[in-house]
């Protein structure tokens, strides 16, 4: 036999071609679906290739009569290659196959049986190397129990970490909490368990910590989403009702699409405490969806609420100082003030209801306005609201006109931004809001409630006949907007609604 045939005997056999086709179909389908997982496919190709060309060095010492080391080299480059082809078909059942039938097990569950196959695959080589199984056995016991009595701590970590995996106590993807820190569970390994902080940092907790030790999983709970209660602290005045307060507050939040809060359970505002300086404190407390926004979250809230106080005219409290205002401050707040009439006054020459104001009403009324903030998402007016009976102007943002229709569906009639004002029916007469008006985004009004129009007509009735000539075209562009009619349709018996508005304007303000 040639140096050649010999060294391929020893080397090629029948299976050789059939794990080739094998090794290069998982490679293939490992790349494709596992990208995440493609430095680790190829560090085990590469020691796969590695194993194969051991196997040839074997075949060439067998070719040159070196018996002995010809088959103690390829014994240990075949168990390496088995070895090799384990761990892709390893990643291939626990990282492809069972996702795939939405059957995910944690990454220890994949280890354990790995090693198992590991395991399991040096004793079926070293019984067909001809070693006797029972003295490896009994060798293997003897070392085993040396390496567990010099390793307790590690064992400790390795019997945690099963624990933990088995009983469910923690699971990939859970917040918990250890002492005073707080994160998402990325990873359960053998020794130490993965936390992923907010702050972008990794904690290693050894898994026999966690075991000895009393940990909180947040947002768990028997049967329910994933959600965390959350407490939102502020202060107001004893001088106000605490009914109020809740009241308004909750108005504000539970009628508000605020991402990553709860509807259920509601959002709830109480009275947790009063102090000797004179204020109440209070919490909104609500449900957290996403636990990574918390302080987000905590955020947009305290902006509704801000918005709302303002709003109902309840000031936050804050701590009291003694100033001494001087004669110059005086001056400062005064010219303050008239530079921000005249701004309403300028604001108030763009709606049409005022365009026939003197310059005395029209300072009057300026001085009157109520400045109302909204966060973004807060229901300004609801469809059907008859309480409502103010109009507001927008003075920055833009807000989103819409009705619900009766088949359930909402249509967008019109977008508001700077100088534009609606309510003015419900003003002027007390009729439902006939559309609900949301803010896109913060927007800042001035409000006008019927108590000041209602002085201004009773100084000059005649204002209330062009403020119908107003109301009608107003109307006739909502029905338009709602009912898809052209101008002709929409505008018929624009004399006699005028009439009718007229006289209802009369009758809601009580004039002759």
């Amino acid at each position: 036999m040639s140096f050649w045939e010999n060294m391929m005997g020893f080397f090629w056999s029948d299976i050789s071609i059939p794990l080739l086709v094998m090794v290069s179909c998982l490679a293939v389908l490992l790349a494709k679906f596992r990208r995440e997982d493609r430095p680790s496919l190829v560090n085990t190709v590469s020691f796969f290739v590695i194993c194969l060309f051991g196997q040839f060095v074997s075949a060439v010492l067998h070719a040159l009569d070196h018996l002995r080391a010809a088959d103690v080299t390829h014994e240990v480059f075949v168990i390496g290659a088995g070895i090799a082809v384990i761990r892709l078909w390893g990643l291939l059942v626990f990282r492809t196959v069972l996702p795939a039938v939405k059957l995910n097990l944690p990454r220890i569950t994949e280890d354990i049986f790995v090693i198992i196959a590991y395991v399991a695959w040096f004793m079926v080589r070293m019984r067909y190397a001809g070693l006797d199984l029972g003295s490896i056995l009994a060798t293997s016991a003897m070392i085993t129990a040396v390496l567990a009595f010099a390793m307790q701590d590690t064992l400790g970590n390795i019997l945690g970490g099963l624990a933990l995996q088995l009983d469910n106590s923690i699971e990939v993807g859970d917040w918990i909490k250890v002492d005073d820190i707080s994160g998402r569970v990325v990873d359960i390994r053998w020794r130490s368990t993965l936390v992923e902080t907010r702050n972008w940092e990794t904690v290693v907790f050894p898994n026999s910590q966690l075991m000895k030790n009393k940990f909180l999983v947040l947002g768990r709970r028997t049967d329910q989403p994933v959600q965390l209660r959350r407490w939102v602290w502020f202060s107001v005045g004893l001088d106000v009702a605490p009914t109020r307060v809740v009241g308004v507050v909750e108005a504000s939040v539970q009628q508000t699409e605020i991402a990553n809060v709860a509807k259920n359970p509601v959002p709830s505002c109480i009275l947790m405490d009063m102090d000797s300086k004179g204020y109440a404190r209070y919490a909104l407390r609500y449900w957290l969806t996403d636990l990574v926004l918390d302080d987000p979250t905590d955020a947009i809230l305290r902006w509704h609420i801000m918005t709302a106080l303002q709003r109902a005219g309840i000031k936050l409290a804050v701590e009291e100082h003694s100033v001494h205002l001087t004669k110059e401050n005086e001056k400062y707040d005064e010219a303050m003030r008239q530079r921000e009439v005249k701004l309403r006054i300028k604001t108030l020459r763009r709606v049409e209801l005022f365009s026939q104001l003197n310059e005395a009403e029209c300072r009057g009324l300026a001085e009157r306005l109520r400045y109302s903030p909204f966060a973004k998402g807060n229901i300004i007016t609801r469809q059907g609201d008859e309480r409502s009976q103010w109009l507001y102007i927008v003075i920055n943002g833009e807000a989103e006109v819409y009705v619900d229709l009766p088949n359930g569906k909402r249509r967008t009639v019109r977008t508001l931004g700077h100088g534009d004002f609606f309510g003015e029916m419900g003003l002027m007469t007390g009729a439902p809001r006939s559309a609900s008006v949301i803010a896109k985004t913060d927007v800042e009004c001035y409000r006008i409630d019927k108590d000041v129009v209602e002085e201004l007509l009773q100084a000059r009735p005649g204002i209330a006949e062009e403020i119908s000539h107003i109301l009608v075209t107003r109307r006739a562009e909502l029905d338009v907007a709602l009912q898809n009619m052209d101008a002709t349709g929409a505008h018929k018996d624009l004399s006699q609604q005028r009439i009718e508005i007229l006289a209802t304007i009369k009758r809601f303000f009580s004039l002759g």
